[in-house]
């Protein structure tokens, strides 16, 4: 019987993130996650399990000497980085692109860009270089096209986007990389986009609903899978149907 594959993901001590590990634990996959604080890291290892399941190590994600401590923890305690999950994301602002600050447009750079490509570099190094895996990061409609109000953090998926594609190419074939773009999902994060006027909002979709994280997390779990073994550079635009009536939120 061979050895249970192993996954990366970031930002996971809630929301989709967690909704990714669950269904990758689901599916015999051994998880770390990572978050900033360490007490809802272990509610999460909890509800996933337990150490026989996942392991999670805090920190911030954009922060080089996490990202080593978290792969050192992955291939000492698992043997293997089989998967990764950029799915760690910040919006700090509301606000036009001349009234955002630049401090605040190099800190989303930093950790909605910068840090996928870090753990990218760092994971292909430690095991999938030489063995293969499959790697999903997480985008948003945000960066499809032009989103006011919150056009910094779109602008940094859409980068994402091209970094996904760029990735694809340049790690074939020995390693996958695609991405979804979800659009409102009913998270802590996103609470401000909908918790005012929910049943307004779902009613802009053709699915008359928001996304749970739940939905997310199956497209994921299947561009990891081998069943996505044909499947590379890709986003998959996970919106109920949003953007087919010109909409982003």
């Amino acid at each position: 019987m061979s050895e249970p594959r192993a996954v990366i993901v970031t930002g996971a001590s809630r929301g989709i993130g967690l909704a990714i590990a669950q269904a990758l634990v689901d599916r015999g996959v051994r998880v770390a996650i990572t978050g900033r604080n360490e007490a809802p890291l272990a509610e999460a290892v909890a509800t996933l399990g337990g150490p026989e399941h996942a392991v999670a190590v805090a920190g911030k994600a954009h922060d080089p000497e996490h990202q080593a401590q978290v792969i050192e923890t992955v291939m000492r305690d698992y043997g293997r980085i089989d998967y990764l999950v950029n799915n760690v994301g910040t919006n700090p602002v509301f606000a036009t692109a001349l009234d955002t600050s630049t401090d605040a447009v190099r800190k989303v750079f930093d950790i909605n860009v910068v840090s996928a490509l870090e753990w990218t570099r760092g994971v292909h190094r430690a095991w999938m270089g030489q063995h293969g895996g499959a790697i999903v990061n997480v985008t948003s409609v945000a960066g499809l096209k032009p989103a006011p109000g919150i056009g910094m953090y779109g602008m940094t998926k859409a980068a994402l986007k091209y970094l996904t594609e760029l990735l694809a190419v340049e790690l074939a074939p020995t390693v996958r990389v695609n991405a979804v773009a979800p659009a409102v999902v009913k998270t802590a994060f996103a609470r401000a986009l909908y918790e005012a006027n929910e049943e307004q909002v779902a009613a802009n979709y053709p699915a008359k609903r928001l996304g749970v994280p739940a939905d997310v997390a199956g497209a994921v779990a299947y561009l990891l899978s081998d069943d996505a073994s044909w499947v590379t550079g890709q986003t998959i635009v996970l919106d109920g149907g949003m953007t087919l009536t010109g909409g982003l939120i």
